[in-house]
């Protein structure tokens, strides 16, 4: 593994225009950064991240199926005991999932470690399986990269064939909150997908939803929802008002609400619980746990709910030990449910600067990878989306 810099190509702004990246600099500051791309052998791809993705899947498999089953650990994840029967009701009627992404350390030499899983409602999809796949060819073209450079990315193909297999008769409905112009990009980019499954689709925003009095979700012009795309965390929907008539709605969730599992930093504490050892995983207790009070040296603390690197805290001999984290911890919204510790493995630095690498899971099969990369130990809403390339 890599850190290759090469020439970022000219037009690539108006690429983007042109294919409708328009997310890729945020209050013009580079978010897309092709200035640098990362290289991979494929026994590397295979081998250390593929396969464990992989195995980790089936893995949180057994963690939903023991959730469901232990009052305990529904209590630990700070799941509203008001919906356990729903989220119970979606894994046994088996409701299909759509995608989800693992974020790994990792720095060429196995064994890569799982950090966490963002399971419901993760972003980077479009700029992963369309933009990241645009530089690979236009960059072998103009001989920026070596000749023959692959990709870890299928993501593209495997979502439009997810969406066929969910069997959506009517119509799919896809919404997000409004005022992210990057969450309507993906919402704008998962419609794409289902059309070309087959699928007749319609956007609209959550605050949009309506509620008709046959109990069923509807739309703004009324027509019931019958397959939602919500890209909103099942976290926040739990704990409305909304979510008292979701058992009701005949309406099919994807995510369905058993992803409200993994979706949850406290998936690590109960893997590692379960599978202690693991190669792939790290030290992971439930902050109030004797065992967490025991963890020596370096952790990090983590609430259980948290987005974007807020509220997430290295802690080295019972000190912060970064104190733009530290600002950052202090500040952020998330914690009040409880929290996490984790063994402390820093990112590789690659002259300052620390690639995470996100693997794509659909239909719970590996299917692509992101890379984002920060300055700090923390990646955080500030991180850089860097290319990749396989070339052995």
């Amino acid at each position: 593994m890599d850190r290759i810099p090469v020439t970022p190509r000219e037009d690539w702004r108006a690429t983007a225009l042109e294919h409708g990246f328009t997310f890729h600099s945020p209050e013009n500051d580079p978010y897309w950064n092709e200035s640098a791309y990362y290289r991979f052998t494929l026994a590397q791809i295979e081998n250390d991240l593929e396969d464990p993705a992989e195995t980790l899947e089936q893995m949180c498999f057994e963690i939903v199926d023991a959730a469901l089953r232990s009052e305990e650990m529904m209590t630990k994840l700070a799941i509203p005991r008001a919906h356990w029967d729903l989220v119970a009701d979606s894994w046994a009627k088996q409701h299909r999932n759509l995608y989800g992404r693992m974020d790994f350390a990792y720095n060429g030499e196995g064994p890569a470690k799982l950090y966490e899983y963002n399971a419901d409602t993760p972003t980077s999809l479009y700029e992963t399986a369309i933009f990241q796949w645009i530089w690979l060819e236009q960059a072998g073209e103009r001989n920026l990269i070596p000749t023959g450079g692959d990709q870890f990315n299928s993501l593209h193909e495997k979502l439009i064939a997810a969406f066929a297999n969910f069997g959506i008769t009517g119509k799919l409905h896809l919404a997000c909150a409004s005022g992210s112009e990057e969450d309507w990009g993906t919402i704008e980019y998962l419609e794409d997908c289902a059309q070309q499954a087959g699928v007749s689709t319609k956007k609209l925003e959550m605050e949009e939803i309506g509620l008709a009095n046959t109990g069923q979700f509807t739309d703004l012009d009324d027509e019931p929802i019958a397959t939602l795309f919500k890209l909103y965390p099942w976290e926040w929907l739990l704990r409305e008002d909304f979510a008292d008539n979701i058992a009701g709605s005949r309406c099919q969730m994807i995510e369905p609400a058993w992803k409200s599992i993994l979706s949850n930093k406290g998936l690590m504490a109960l893997l590692w619980d379960r599978f202690p050892g693991h190669p792939n995983l790290l030290a992971s207790y439930f902050a109030d746990d004797p065992r967490a009070r025991d963890m020596e040296g370096s952790y990090v603390r983590k609430p259980i709910y948290s987005r974007e690197g807020w509220n997430v805290e290295i802690v080295d001999q019972g000190q912060p030990a970064d104190p733009i984290a530290h600002e950052k911890a202090m500040t952020g919204p998330y914690g009040e449910e409880g929290s996490i510790v984790q063994a402390f493995h820093p990112l590789p630095d690659f002259t300052g600067r620390r690639p995470m690498c996100g693997v794509w899971m659909v239909a719970s099969e590996p299917a692509g990878m992101c890379i984002r990369e920060d300055g700090n130990l923390i990646t955080t809403d500030d991180a850089h989306f860097i290319p990749h390339v396989i070339a052995d």
